[in-house]
């Protein structure tokens, strides 16, 4: 099961409404089972709900479909922005879900919105995450204040399974190596995924600026070894620098979380069935309804 963190610039209307763009952002998605959005900046829910909308038009997604949950816009001053998690329900059910909001304290710019979902088919079969967009300007304090964040939802969710992705900002002149190291989130039971040499933005620094961090080992070994990258979509596109550019300024981070053997035998049997009678299993994709969900919190 592959899951994601993608911090789409801006991802409003204006976005979806491109075709290029948008049909770019499909195929992107569509890589994977779990995909959690930053930076989206559509108070009225429309953008989404059109981008909802045309994702489960492509390909196999109209027979393998994505729901949508999304958190309420968050953000200090008229500068707010949502979390969106897209996520394949035939594989994922949403649990529970909170929006976390800080007790004593204003470190936070954009308190993650905080979900809990059964994956049936993984070895892990409950997973926490907790996606970020870290203030470049406030990086250290607000990376310091995340083991705050996890503490709490171990807590509301009785659980170890955790991961931390999104845009952290941890690195360039936002947090050098030394201070990130001293993190409290750098240390013992967290695990950070992805190389330090990863490059996760489009522009024409390399820095790792986005991150995918898990909670205690058996989060770690849950996952798939040397499957935690960045997805360079300008090459595996063959799109121009400013193309890349106008969808993000950065790529997505993946990881890829282990299936359990059971599920492994079921594809292989349908892999068998779609080979022997394609036109049988063309016939049932033609009769299933597709119902899609949208839940905006409230």
């Amino acid at each position: 099961m592959k899951i994601a963190a993608f911090n789409v610039k801006n991802l409003g209307m204006k976005k979806v409404n491109n075709d290029i763009i948008l049909e770019n952002l499909i195929k992107i998605v569509s890589r994977y089972s779990l995909v959690v959005m930053q930076e989206v900046r559509d108070p009225t829910g429309k953008a989404m709900e059109k981008f909802l909308t045309e994702l489960n038009e492509y390909r196999k997604n109209k027979s393998h479909p994505f729901k949508m949950l999304s958190s309420e816009p968050k953000g200090r001053n008229s500068h707010k922005e949502q979390f969106v998690f897209f996520y394949r329900h035939d594989e994922i059910n949403v649990t529970d879900y909170y929006q976390y909001e800080e007790e004593n304290e204003d470190v936070l710019a954009r308190e993650p919105f905080i979900v809990m979902f059964e994956c049936p088919n993984t070895v892990v079969k409950n997973l926490v995450l907790i996606p970020v967009h870290i203030d470049p300007d406030d990086a250290e304090n607000e990376l310091e204040a995340l083991d705050d964040v996890v503490e709490d939802a171990r807590e509301t969710f009785e659980t170890d399974n955790i991961m931390i992705l999104g845009d952290f900002n941890a690195d360039g002149r936002y947090l050098n190596d030394e201070t990130r190291e001293a993190l409290s989130i750098s240390s013992p039971p967290y695990h950070w995924l992805i190389d330090e040499d990863a490059d996760t933005t489009t522009g024409a620094n390399d820095h790792t600026y986005d991150r995918i961090v898990v909670y205690g080992d058996e989060m770690y070994d849950a996952v798939v070894a040397n499957s935690a990258k960045p997805f360079n979509f300008q090459k595996a596109y063959k799109l121009g620098k400013k193309m890349a550019q106008s969808i993000s300024d950065h790529y997505p981070v993946e990881v890829e979380d282990d299936i359990t053997k059971t599920f492994v035998r079921l594809l292989q049997v349908k892999s068998i069935e779609r080979a022997s009678n394609p036109s049988a299993v063309n016939s049932k994709k033609s009769g299933q309804k597709r119902r899609m969900l949208s839940v905006m919190m409230s």
